[in-house]
């Protein structure tokens, strides 16, 4: 069985067209920094490896481009679109209605819709992905899997806000949690690597979009998105934790209208928001550059991360891994070495010679005096989904 997987991020796809059950990858790509300047679209095969920098100003364009290089007469690996038995969809946010992979139907994509309002930079984009792949595999079964899902084990007093009880019993407002298909792979791959089923994990995924999430005995029990993927972390362009009376004062006081307020926080603020730029390749440079305010942004995404680290451990009463994954998490050591700073009275000790070692292995950067493992672990959203979408589809 032939399975394309499509991960729609809020500027980004990524693909790989899987051979089941092998999990044999065929070819690989990702759209990067869709919307902005000097887009790029990266293609690999076993033969061919593509790069190309143009402009690709929505995620339909991307897709179309991606449908182009798959059948492209001398670097595509398919004659024909039917070909493709099933594609496997990444969707942000299934609410309280979808707790597990399912076949996408009209219905299904109705509720996907229902649902942009709380992930507006993700779900549109992932319901995009799925029209285009209905016209351009319209012989495939379309596959989604929910970022959400696996969040389902998250205790009531974690998941619970503290707002009248009918909030959450007549209109499901709670925390979901998100991108879970990246840390249900990578926890996997930790515990694996630490040998050990009995473990206490922070799962730390960081690229446009960053989430956090404790790990006990590989479930989640909680997580540093909620309700809609903007809390927590500073993200790309998102603000993270904010003080909810900052709202209401620029409604109140500055004249912001709510759409306003909304667009700024998911749009207009997080690292952008910082220092004029929402990707962290940028931010870096600049900052080596001696950049103020990219500077300060670092500081800032980082201690935002430890207070996460402090507070998991205390919920887990223990800690015996750190796991950063993701774009950022993976090839950032910059990011890293700040987050792991200072941190020796949990046992965090970093080996900056490792942190600085790249690899597309799971690995070790700890000390190897560290009580607690720093585990690099590349995330593969695309594998687990491919996995998850076989799995619905022999049953």
């Amino acid at each position: 069985m032939q399975i394309l997987v499509l991960n729609s991020g809020s500027s980004s796809i990524k693909f790989q067209l899987f051979h089941m059950p092998e999990a044999k990858v065929i070819c690989s790509g990702l759209v990067e920094r869709i919307g902005l300047q000097n887009s790029k679209i990266s293609y690999k095969t076993d033969a061919d490896k593509i790069e190309n920098v143009l402009d690709i100003k929505d995620h339909k364009e991307g897709l179309q481009l991606v449908a182009n290089y798959l059948m492209d007469p001398k670097v595509g690996v398919l004659k024909s679109a039917s070909e493709i038995n099933a594609v496997g969809h990444r969707v942000v946010h299934g609410g309280s209605t979808f707790t597990q992979t399912v076949a996408i139907t009209e219905e299904v994509k109705n509720k996907i819709e229902k649902l942009a309002t709380l992930a507006p930079l993700h779900n549109p984009a992932n319901l995009q992905g799925i029209l285009v792949a209905e016209e351009i595999f319209h012989s495939a079964k379309q596959i989604a899997v929910f970022d959400t899902a696996y969040h389902q084990t998250i205790p009531v007093e974690a998941y619970k806000y503290a707002i009248p009880n009918s909030f959450l019993e007549e209109h499901n407002i709670r925390l979901y949690g998100f991108h879970g298909t990246s840390h249900k792979y990578v926890s996997e791959k930790a515990i694996d690597f630490l040998g050990q089923e009995e473990s206490k994990i922070i799962s730390i995924h960081l690229g446009n979009g960053c989430s956090m999430t404790a790990i006990e005995n590989g479930k989640s029990i909680d997580h540093t998105l909620g309700f809609a993927p903007m809390n927590g972390l500073i993200m790309g362009t998102r603000s993270g934790d904010i003080d909810p009376a900052v709202i209401f004062h620029m409604v109140n006081a500055l004249g912001y209208s709510l759409d306003e307020v909304n667009a700024l926080l998911q749009k207009e603020s997080g690292m952008l928001g910082l220092t004029g730029y929402s990707d962290l390749r940028d931010i870096e440079s600049e900052a080596e550059k001696g950049n103020v305010a990219c500077r300060l942004a670092l500081k800032m995404s980082a201690y935002r991360i430890k207070k996460f680290i402090g507070a998991y451990a205390a919920s887990m009463n223990g800690l015996d891994a750190i796991v950063f994954t993701a774009g950022i998490g993976e090839n950032s050591d910059t990011v890293r070495a700040l987050v792991c700073e200072d941190m020796g009275f949990l046992g965090i000790h970093l080996d900056k010679e490792k942190n600085k070692e790249r690899s597309k292995m799971a690995r070790d950067i700890s000390e190897s005096t560290s009580k607690v493992k720093i585990l690099v672990v590349p995330t593969n959203e695309e594998l687990e989904i491919a996995k998850q979408s076989f799995e619905l589809l022999s049953q």
